[in-house]
């Protein structure tokens, strides 16, 4: 895994960040709509769409006086795409220990 996926897999590895993902599915929201959604502090969601910005999971938009936030699904498919190859049943380690 390259050190530029890093933030990715720790941003994954969190419940509500995932269920923050899961929500932009349904497309671009507010902070504080997404924050109804969330029975945490606005601060410790904060902490986790700070994560996801830095994983570059999520896109924010200033709109006067909100954030919207929405989903960067281009992230995802890049590491859908390496796990992929790397759990792919063709290279496993006990067919290239065979050859």
């Amino acid at each position: 895994m390259s050190s530029s996926q890093q933030p990715v897999f720790k941003a994954l590895a969190d419940p509500t960040r995932r269920a923050i993902l899961k929500r932009l599915q349904e497309g671009s929201a507010t902070a504080g709509a997404i924050a109804d959604s969330f029975p945490i502090s606005r601060p410790s969601l904060s902490h986790h769409f700070n994560i996801l910005k830095a994983a570059d999971l999520v896109r924010t938009e200033r709109r006067g006086q909100h954030i919207v936030y929405s989903l960067n699904a281009t992230v995802l498919q890049e590491a859908l795409a390496m796990l992929l190859d790397i759990f792919s049943p063709g290279d496993s380690l006990q067919e290239k220990d065979k050859e």
